[in-house]
């Protein structure tokens, strides 16, 4: 079975990450808990975003209006899976002794939201020549 399926299956099973190794120090675990949880506060801010930019935004261009809601509510749904995925790698390192997992993810957040923000600033400055 292939380390991503065996992640996955983790997600619905947390009592089994306990089947590895050693119990890390508890300030560990719930550090990765809080880092979880940030992770999930911030794909709700996304989520939000994405509403908000397709329901207060109604002079926007259709295009753009959905274009924009669509990436932020994309980031939103990857960021809030990203969350549980990188609870359970990390977990499953710490219960190891093994380095925490490094992700790219950070940065390709990062990449969409600043997009989107210029995108934002753009269609700030064009309506306001409007």
């Amino acid at each position: 079975m292939s380390e991503f399926v065996r992640n996955i299956r983790l997600w619905f099973a947390p009592e089994r990450v306990r089947d590895e190794g050693g119990t890390p120090d508890y300030r560990f675990s719930l550090a990765n808990e809080r880092t979880f949880l940030a992770w999930l506060r911030t794909a709700l801010a996304l989520i939000g975003g994405g509403f908000a930019v397709d329901q207060f935004l109604p002079d926007l261009r259709w295009a753009w209006r959905v274009g924009l809601a669509l990436a932020l509510l994309a980031a939103g749904v990857l960021c809030s899976l990203r969350a549980v995925n990188h609870w359970v790698r990390c977990e499953r390192a710490m219960r190891r002794g093994e380095d925490l997992p490094a992700s790219r993810f950070p940065t390709l957040l990062s990449l969409v939201v600043a997009v989107v923000a210029v995108a934002m600033v753009l269609v700030v400055l064009v309506r306001g020549e409007g």
